[in-house]
């Protein structure tokens, strides 16, 4: 789908919620004003305000909204217009409860919350669209309207009985058959087999919770059910804004953990939104990893939300100060919210957007950070801070047309094999780690400034040369195919342990790994040792010794050749770290959990050798600084980021244009500030290009 949001500059704004100060037009007054002050071009409204906009049923009032709009294009700026359907308002729960969430215990919810309502509701669908239709009829041809925002953050799940009907029609037009369902469930066991499509059943601690294929297709079912929730609220929008692009806001996991939201399947999402939109809320300033850590985590996050489309992407809400809702909401440090915003922007991101504009005065997030807080001053810090970054989005604003530089690295992360690897009642509950393996292997080449992307099993290999896929616990044997062929056909790939022992069905494989998987690797699975925490072995290579942990598969080698073994327990000398050739292109397998210094050292020989490493005309001496770019055809950006509380230094091999100090450089040193950003451009006429050899290490 090609990208239907053309922009000239980079959005900076955010939520803005005018229908909780109706009664207090002084408040809306300075509101304007002060986002002028702090350089604000786009506000995100009608989040939450359904109750303001159709106060009972039938009965709407827009005219508040139209002085929105009005003083938004005054002042030149965008709206991203939001539909209602997060929070209904309470007429509508109490005419029609059946569109109220019942829980896994079968137990009808009261009003309350948000996203307290029934996808499938035949109710609920009938009044999103009515309002959804209002808002595209009044709103649609306005000069300032950007975008749609549908509804806020989808997630939860709801089990009455209008949702069992549709899992059951899901589950018949997926298996066709109750042979078939039988089988793929192995359903045999504990005599759990189905004899009616009547008796299939979401899980619930009332019944079934243990049945892996069940719970594995109630996770995709969800996905489903909100994806079709969400086609059906955007058809009007549509049939009369067919010109307008439509995203919704995804979110990343909840701190500390840094992790990618468990509950649905983006990467499905994603084929329906014209752009990804997500809302990024980094605990900065933490006591439990260092700011480099933390950052190296928010960079996978953009990474991956790049990744959903594999081009740029929105911001929707972040935080300028502070969150309500983190188990310690800390204020970030002076220079942190420069760095984290012009840290999303350099990764793709072409808004820097806040929840929220101005300060709740009460209810659940009154607390939470704003660009106008309850002092309404312009001379807070979060209000200088937001100024500050609207100023060097303005001085970036030819960047908008780049894009971030191209990945040769990717990633393979797919959700079916998340949620089937945690239910998989084997290892060991609170090791298996999939999300932290993932940043574990994205770590060095965030170090080293090599960009990385993220695919599914379904996107295309071949733009990438290096294939980095770990865990892949559930593979389906048309992936083990893809795989073998991008292999042959002069890719490298990087396997781990705990890879191809199901499919996607939720069933073991028989007579080891699929034909395709052994012949990439050119090992014979044999079984996976889980240890203890306080257990540990140890993988010899190179004359080096590595600590191991939590894992160790062992295996026979067939086709591969050796370049680690175990150095403990009975396996002790037997093969820990393999390479097979395979046509034109290497696959390696590490069969167990390394610690840092390994990988460190395997990617660094890897990355030498494939010809990953960039060259830069800025170099760096600190890990903890960041050189990422975004390029066209034209320019390169070079956004380098201190994410550490001591100067740093950088070396220009110039001449170079300092974008935010509007200067010329030379070359020489150049001091990078604690939590400081510097941008440089490179015209593409100037830009030495250099080559280098690529020495084999491993043959």
């Amino acid at each position: 789908m090609v990208n239907k949001l053309q922009l000239s500059h980079f959005l900076h704004g955010g939520d803005y919620n005018p229908d909780q100060w109706i009664d207090s037009p002084k408040v809306i007054d300075r509101d304007f004003e002060l986002f002028k002050e702090a350089k604000i071009n786009t506000v995100s409204l009608g989040i939450f305000a359904w109750s303001k906009l159709e106060p009972e049923e039938g009965v709407f009032n827009f005219e508040w909204l139209d002085n929105i709009f009005d003083r938004v294009e005054q002042q030149g700026g965008h709206v991203i217009l939001a539909t209602p359907s997060g929070a209904k308002p309470r007429w509508l729960a109490e005419k029609y409860p059946e569109v109220l969430r019942v829980n896994e215990n079968g137990e009808r919810n009261i009003f309350g919350e948000r996203h307290n309502h029934c996808y499938t509701s035949p109710v609920y669908r009938e009044k999103v669209q009515e309002i959804n239709t209002k808002l595209a009829e009044r709103y649609g041809k306005r000069k300032s309207l950007l975008m749609w925002h549908i509804s806020n953050e989808y997630g939860g799940q709801c089990f009455c009985d209008l949702c069992q009907q549709e899992f059951r029609n899901w589950i018949k037009n997926k298996y066709q058959t109750l042979d078939n369902l039988n089988q793929s469930y192995w359903s045999s066991f504990w005599s759990h087999s189905y004899t009616s499509w009547d008796q299939v059943h979401s899980p619930s601690p009332l019944g079934d919770s243990t049945f892996l294929g069940l719970n594995l297709d109630w996770k995709r079912f969800v996905t489903e059910r909100t994806i079709d929730f969400f086609k059906s609220e955007i058809k009007p929008l549509r049939e009369l804004t067919p010109e307008i692009p439509i995203t919704t806001n995804f979110m990343g996991g909840n701190p500390p953990d840094s992790h990618v939201f468990y509950d649905l399947d983006y990467q499905e999402f994603a084929k329906y939104v014209d752009v990804v939109s997500w809302d990024s809320y980094p605990n900065w300033s933490n006591d439990y990893e260092s700011t480099a850590e933390l950052a190296m985590k928010t960079a996978l996050m953009n990474d991956m939300m790049r990744s959903l489309k594999h081009d740029n992407y929105l911001i929707m809400e972040s935080t300028p100060s502070q969150v309500n809702w983190h188990p310690f909401n800390r204020s970030k440090r002076p220079g942190m919210h420069e760095m984290g915003s012009l840290q999303q922007i350099a990764h793709g991101a072409n808004s820097a957007l806040y929840f929220q504009l101005h300060q709740s005065r009460g209810a659940s997030e009154m607390y939470h950070g704003a660009v106008i807080t309850h002092a309404m001053s312009d001379n807070t810090r979060a209000f200088n801070d937001v100024k500050t970054v609207g100023g060097d989005l303005q001085k970036l604003q030819e960047a908008i047309q780049t894009k971030h530089q191209a990945a040769k690295v990717a990633i393979v992360f797919d959700y079916d094999n998340m949620w089937a690897l945690d239910d998989s009642r084997n290892y060991a509950d609170s090791t298996k780690k999939y999300w932290r393996t993932i940043q574990q292997h994205y770590k060095y080449f965030w170090e080293h400034d090599i960009p990385v992307e993220f695919v599914s099993v379904t996107d295309d290999l071949t733009p990438y040369e290096l294939i980095i896929d770990p865990m892949h616990f559930m593979m389906d044997p048309a992936f083990a195919d893809k795989l073998h062929n991008y292999v042959e056909h002069g890719g490298h790939i990087v396997g781990t342990y705990i890879t191809g022992m199901v499919n996607k069905q939720f069933l073991a494989y028989l007579h080891g790994w699929p034909q395709a998987l052994h012949d990439t690797y050119g090992i014979e699975f044999i079984e996976t040792d889980t240890l203890y925490p306080k257990q540990n072995n140890e993988l010899i290579c190179h004359n080096k010794m590595y600590q191991v942990s939590d894992y160790c598969d062992l295996f026979k080698i067939d086709t591969a050749t050796e370049l680690g073994t175990y150095g403990k327990d009975f396996y002790a000398g037997s093969p820990a770290l393999t390479v097979n050739s395979l046509g034109r292109g290497q696959a390696f397998y590490i069969g167990c959990r390394t610690d840092s210094a390994f990988l460190n050292d395997f990617y660094e020989q890897l990355s030498i050798q494939i010809g990953l490493t960039n060259h830069k005309p800025i170099k760096k001496i600190s890990p903890k600084v960041s050189i990422q770019v975004r390029q066209n055809k034209k320019t390169d950006y070079y956004f380098v980021i201190n994410f550490s509380h001591v100067e740093s230094e950088i070396t220009i091999n110039g001449p170079v244009y300092d974008v935010l100090s509007s200067q010329m450089i030379e070359s020489g040193n150049q001091k990078v500030a604690p939590y400081g950003v510097n941008i440089y451009s490179l015209d593409l006429k100037l830009k030495c290009n250099t080559c280098s050899t690529r020495p084999v290490l491993y043959s």
